[in-house]
C-alpha cells in the first residue's frame, strides 16, 4: 500500500501548514505562536482533546477510535534553532537569526496530516495520543512531557517518532533495534593560573599550556581506557583564553563533548576526564575545575516495536525502501526519554540528498509529509486494530 489517497488529498493543505511554521520559526520551550497555530488546526481537524501549557507550549490531542483499546503516542518536535536561514526560498523565516534547520517544521506537519486522517475516518479501537512537543534542540522538552506525567496521564502503552534525514532518498526509512542514536554530554574545564608578561614566562604560570595538555591527553581515553569496539566520541571543541600575543592569561576554558551508548562508556570517561584533569594541574602546578554535565540519554528502540513499525514502513513504501539495521549514529534525541518511559521506536523518514541538518541551507521537503503521514496512520490502524 503506498501513500494513503485521502493523506496525498491533503499535500497542498500541509504545505501550506509547513510553510507556515517555517517562516514562524520559535527556540526551546517558547513557543507561542507555534503552540497556537498548532492547536487551532488540531480544532479544526476534530480531535476529541487538546490539552495545551504541558512543559510550557507543549500539547497532547486525543483521538477516540471506534471501541475500547489501547493508546499508542506518535510524537513531533516543533521547535526550531538559533540559525541565520540561507535557503533563499520564498517561505524563508521571518525572524532575524533564527530558522527550522531541523525540519521539525515537517515533523509537526506529518503529525498534523496523521491526525486530520484518523479523525475523519476513525478506522481503529482505542486511542490515539498525538505528542506536540517543545524544547528538543535545547532543554529537553521530551523528558520535561514525561515528567509531568504524560504518559500516565494518558494512558500511553506505546509511542513512536519520525525523524527526516537528508542522507537518504524521498520515502526511504531507516532504523534499527537496540542503541540508535548516542547519548551526549557536555564538558567545561577551567583552569586557573598567574597572568604575566610573556618575556618572563618563568614568573607566570601558563593556563594555556596546561589546557593544551589537557586537550591531547583527552585523545587518549578513547585511544587506551575504552574498549575498541565501543562507540564513544569526545570532542573538545573550545580552547579559549588570551588577549594579547604579549601577554601570558591567567586562566583559561576548555569545552566539548561526550557521546556514547552504554552507561558504563559514558561513567568511564567521565571519570578519566576528572583524572586526567587533577594530574596535569599538579603536574603544571594550575588549579582546574572540571564540569560534566550528562544530557540526554541514547536513543534505544525496543525489538518487538522497532519490528512492528519497520514492517508498517515496508506496507507504505516498499520492501526495497526500508532499512532496518541502520547504523547507530552518534547524534542525540530526546525522544530517548520517552523511549526509557515506554516501549517504542524511532525511525529516520529520508526526505532527498541535500544540506545536512543544522545547515543555513537545510529546508524540509515537502514531498516527503504525505508519506510521513501515512506511515504514522497506518502504524495506529495495524496496532490498534477494528474487531
Amino acid at each position: 500500500m503506498p501513500v494513503l489517497n485521502r493523506i496525498a488529498g491533503y499535500a497542498a493543505e500541509m504545505t501550506e501548514w509547513r510553510r507556515w511554521l517555517h517562516r514562524n520559526p520559535e527556540l526551546g520551550f517558547d513557543l507561542p505562536k507555534t503552540s497556537a497555530f498548532v492547536a487551532e488546526r488540531l480544532r479544526e481537524i476534530g480531535v476529541d482533546e487538546v490539552h495545551e501549557g504541558i512543559a510550557q507550549t507543549g500539547i497532547v490531542a486525543i483521538i477516540r477510535g471506534q471501541g475500547d483499546g489501547p493508546c499508542i503516542g506518535l510524537r513531533a518536535d516543533m521547535d526550531a534553532l538559533p540559525i541565520q536561514e540561507e535557503t533563499g526560498a520564498d517561505h524563508a523565516s521571518e525572524t532575524e537569526g533564527r530558522m527550522h534547520a531541523c525540519g521539525h517544521d515537517g515533523h509537526t506537519t506529518m503529525l498534523l496530516g496523521a491526525a486530520k486522517y484518523l479523525a475523519e475516518t476513525r478506522r481503529f479501537a482505542g486511542t490515539v495520543a498525538l505528542i506536540f512537543q517543545p524544547a528538543e534542540e535545547l532543554g529537553g522538552g521530551g523528558q520535561v512531557m514525561c515528567e509531568e506525567g504524560i504518559m500516565d496521564r494518558f494512558g500511553i502503552g506505546e509511542v513512536y517518532g519520525l525523524h527526516n534525514t537528508p542522507d537518504a532518498e524521498v520515502g526511504v526509512f531507516g532504523t534499527r533495534s537496540g542503541p540508535l542514536l548516542a547519548a551526549v554530554d557536555e564538558f567545561a574545564i577551567d583552569i586557573k593560573g598567574v597572568g604575566g608578561h610573556a618575556a618572563w614566562p618563568h614568573e607566570a604560570v601558563d593556563p594555556l599550556a596546561a589546557a593544551v595538555q589537557v586537550a591531547s591527553a583527552l585523545n587518549t581515553i578513547l585511544a587506551r581506557n575504552v574498549p575498541p569496539l565501543d562507540r564513544v566520541v569526545v570532542s573538545v571543541t573550545q580552547i579559549l583564553g588570551g588577549t594579547a600575543h604579549n601577554v601570558i592569561p591567567a586562566s583559561c576554558f576548555v569545552g566539548g563533548t561526550v557521546r556514547s551508548f552504554r552507561k558504563e562508556a559514558q561513567e568511564l570517561v567521565r571519570r578519566r576526564i576528572g583524572e586526567i584533569c587533577n594530574g596535569i594541574a599538579q603536574a603544571m602546578n594550575v588549579e582546574i575545575e572540571v564540569t560534566y554535565e550528562v544530557g540526554y540519554p541514547a536513543t534505544v528502540n525496543h525489538e518487538a516495536q522497532t519490528a512492528f513499525a519497520a514492517e508498517v514502513a515496508r506496507e507504505v513504501v516498499g520492501p526495497e525502501k526500508v532499512d532496518a539495521a541502520r547504523p547507530p549514529e552518534m547524534g542525540a534525541e530526546d525522544f530517548s526519554y520517552m523511549l526509557e518511559a515506554r516501549p517504542g521506536a524511532f525511525l529516520f523518514l529520508g526526505q532527498g540528498i541535500g544540506p545536512m541538518c543544522h545547515h543555513p541551507e537545510f529546508d524540509f521537503n515537502d514531498e516527503a509529509a504525505p508519506i510521513g503521514a501515512s506511515f504514522f496512520a497506518r502504524l495506529v490502524e495495524r496496532a490498534l486494530p477494528l474487531a
